[in-house]
């Protein structure tokens, strides 16, 4: 058996000592994730990040990466393991908790303990360009799918099926809740309801709102506007203890959004500048 020389003995060093650095760093990592989730930051900074480049003097760049890799580690259990225990280094795991999931985090650990750093981090670029592509995909074929079908059922009842983008789906979200809260202000100011079956549910409610918000349609040409489209709320507002010479009435603008893109919008009132 060949005896070991000094400088193999030297190398042997610096590898177990760099694996206590990996040790050392996840402890850090756990350490910085808890601080962020108790708000230690909240002193002043900006976020976690700004008081781990302030406290430890890293670049902002640096405290951001440990701060997110720190975030990612909590629901990869076997990356977490596998830094804990010095197997693989702060810089793989940074690069794979960038595409890591629990269902793929075995597959990638599997990768950085028989790769290189620079290897992994290649590996990560191309997985992350093949999920944006792979998002890109879904994103056109939940498109395709969106559909609104409507029929009347045996009592007469019309009966209304919608399949929207989740884009388009949040407008129409935020359509039917300024509806619903218009009618709910207009029916506080009603009289009371003689009986419980008088009384509106959530349900009915928002069945409510969806015909005010056709109401708004049918009232208007219809011109949906641009994307950043904003309507222009005039309040006019008595002054008391004016000379007389003055007027006593100002006009405030500002400048709101509305769920509603028509021309004159019967949930808020609000009309278009």
């Amino acid at each position: 058996m060949t005896p070991i020389t000094p400088v193999e003995q030297l190398g042997e060093a610096i590898a177990e000592l760099t694996s206590r650095i990996h040790a050392a760093t996840y402890e850090l990592l756990v350490m910085l994730r808890q601080f962020d989730s108790e708000g230690g930051w909240g002193n002043g900074f900006l976020s976690c990040t700004h008081w781990l480049s302030w406290r430890t003097g890293i670049d902002m760049g640096a405290a951001r990466e440990k701060v997110r890799v720190a975030r990612a580690l909590d629901v990869l259990p076997r990356l977490s393991s596998a830094l804990e225990r010095g197997e693989v280094s702060y810089a793989k795991v940074r690069a794979l908790t960038r595409v890591a999931t629990p269902q793929n985090e075995e597959r990638l650990l599997q990768l950085a303990y028989c790769a290189t750093a620079s290897q992994v981090e290649r590996v990560a670029r191309v997985w992350r360009r093949c999920d944006r592509l792979e998002e890109a995909r879904e994103d056109r074929g939940r498109h395709l799918s969106r559909s609104v079908t409507t029929y009347v059922d045996d009592d007469g009842m019309v009966v209304l099926r919608a399949r929207l983008t989740p884009e388009v789906g949040a407008v129409v979200q935020r359509a039917l809740d300024a509806a619903a809260e218009r009618l709910y202000q207009d029916s506080k100011s009603a009289a009371a309801p003689d009986n419980i079956e008088e009384e509106v549910s959530f349900a009915q409610r928002r069945a409510d709102a969806l015909g005010l918000v056709a109401e708004c349609a049918l009232q208007s040409d219809l011109d949906r506007g641009s994307a950043s489209d904003r309507y222009q709320v005039v309040l006019h507002v008595d002054t008391t203890g004016t000379p007389p010479n003055q007027c006593t009435r100002r006009s405030i603008s500002m400048t709101v959004g509305c769920a509603f893109p028509w021309k004159r919008c019967g949930a808020c009132r609000a009309t278009p500048r």
